[in-house]
């Protein structure tokens, strides 16, 4: 009796996707993170590099190179006639906005089981862009928040400027604790003027995948949040919105029978509604404190937008830290 030889596997190395070494920014170190979210790039071999040969042997390169041209997946926005953004923006897209516009809603839909083409699929994709990539591109592109005209005269009551995710990336380019080389293969250091020295290139590679995972893990999370959360509670806030008028004759009052992230959704009704059904806009929220039976309810007063902390008709003062008998 023979057997027929069992085939050999067919060994494939995994795609190299480049970006530059030295100096990282928030935008290339989410990049690369979301190309690695899809089974096209996972695995991968990352490659850190500024020479042209051997970003030339990449099959994807964000963030540098010259070049943006998703046909030969190529994704800079460096050059001086980039003019890109994402659609109904103004925005100019760094590199994690230009891999987020063509990959995002696959991204999506491998995370979430969604449709890639489906209505929810493009709705996740918009709000996305929105909260979260749109102001890493700004930042990247070195594009205030405000005009310059409009800030001339304000002075700010506090610094922020530390606790955004951009700022967190650049402390880890100077992170000394942050040392070790990484231990799996998903990097090749090909630095030439580093061949004799390594260590330190190796440093800055694994300081910049950790950089890479603070940036992937807060897509994530917003993401999964959006998901989960978000556009389940747009139908809730929606049906609470078109029935307020039973609740008070001027629809000043929004009721919901469980806790439901309802600000975002309630601007969004409003400024899509007829100039009749918001003369007078909502000024209360009310709710439980949980879905539990019996569980106590809050009000909370409608701020002036969801940027700010000003409300539309604050509570009484002499309401305020009160509550049960006490009020």
């Amino acid at each position: 009796m023979t057997t027929s030889p069992v085939p050999k596997r067919v060994k494939t190395s995994p795609l190299l996707v480049g970006t530059h070494n030295g100096h990282f920014h928030a935008d290339e170190a989410l990049a690369i993170y979301l190309l690695r979210l899809l089974p096209t790039y996972n695995p991968s071999t990352l490659v850190r590099t500024r020479d042209p040969a051997l970003l030339s042997t990449c099959h994807t390169v964000v963030d540098v190179g010259g070049e943006y041209d998703a046909a030969q997946n190529r994704y800079d926005h460096h050059q001086r006639t980039f003019d890109t953004t994402f659609p109904h923006k103004s925005t100019k897209l760094s590199s994690a906005g230009l891999v987020y516009l063509h990959f995002g809603k696959a991204i999506i839909a491998q995370r979430t089981g969604l449709d890639p083409s489906s209505p929810d699929t493009e709705i996740l994709w918009q709000k996305l862009y929105n909260e979260f990539i749109e102001a890493i591109d700004a930042n990247d592109n070195g594009i205030s928040l405000y005009p310059a005209s409009e800030t001339a005269n304000l002075t700010k009551r506090f610094n922020d400027h530390g606790i955004t995710l951009s700022s967190l990336v650049s402390d880890f380019n100077h992170d000394a604790s942050i040392s070790a080389p990484p231990t799996s293969t998903t990097i090749e250091t090909n630095d030439p003027n580093s061949a004799s020295n390594p260590d330190p290139q190796a440093a800055e590679d694994t300081r910049f995948l950790a950089a890479s995972d603070l940036m992937g893990t807060s897509f994530l999370r917003k993401l999964n949040d959006y998901h989960t959360s978000w556009l389940p509670a747009r139908s809730t806030v929606l049906a609470a919105y078109k029935t307020r008028h039973e609740n008070d004759p001027q629809g000043r009052i929004l009721v919901f029978r469980e806790p439901t992230p309802w600000k975002d959704h309630l601007y969004t009704f409003e400024s899509t509604s007829s100039p009749s059904a918001t003369a007078s806009k909502v000024l209360y929220v009310l709710y439980p404190e949980s879905a539990t039976p019996g569980a106590k309810w809050r009000i909370q007063a409608v701020p002036v937008s969801k940027d700010t902390f000003e409300s539309r008709k604050p509570l009484p003062e002499s309401w305020r830290g009160l509550r049960d008998e006490e009020l």
